[in-house]
């Protein structure tokens, strides 16, 4: 339903949380969030999660809780399709503002 990379669009709300569908493709800012965790979970393709001190891959069918306070930077060599959870009041972009900054949400 959509083509666009790194800007995710709600799907659901539930407890706090949005449900989002998003696209990868490339290396995304080096940021964190404060007082969010992040739940992404690959639906197609595969991605490599970095942080400051490792990276992890994450493959199709996997998901990563990305911990509140953890810098960290995904990156995906090919396109790949995400749900993600995050708390309503997450910014994509976390601590830093770029032009992938995504303030108002798409709902589909």
């Amino acid at each position: 339903m959509f083509k666009d990379h790194w800007s995710p669009k709600i799907v659901a709300e539930l407890n706090g949380q949005h449900v989002k569908l998003v696209k990868f493709a490339g290396t995304f800012p080096w940021h964190y969030h404060e007082s969010e965790d992040e739940l992404f979970l690959v639906v197609k393709g595969r991605f490599r999660m970095e942080f400051r001190d490792n990276q992890v891959w994450i493959e199709e069918g996997e998901l990563l809780v990305v911990p509140r306070g953890v810098e960290h930077r995904p990156v995906a060599e090919a396109e790949t399709h995400l749900l993600v959870f995050e708390p309503v009041a997450t910014l994509n972009t976390g601590n830093v503002r770029s032009e992938r900054t995504v303030t108002v949400l798409d709902r589909i």
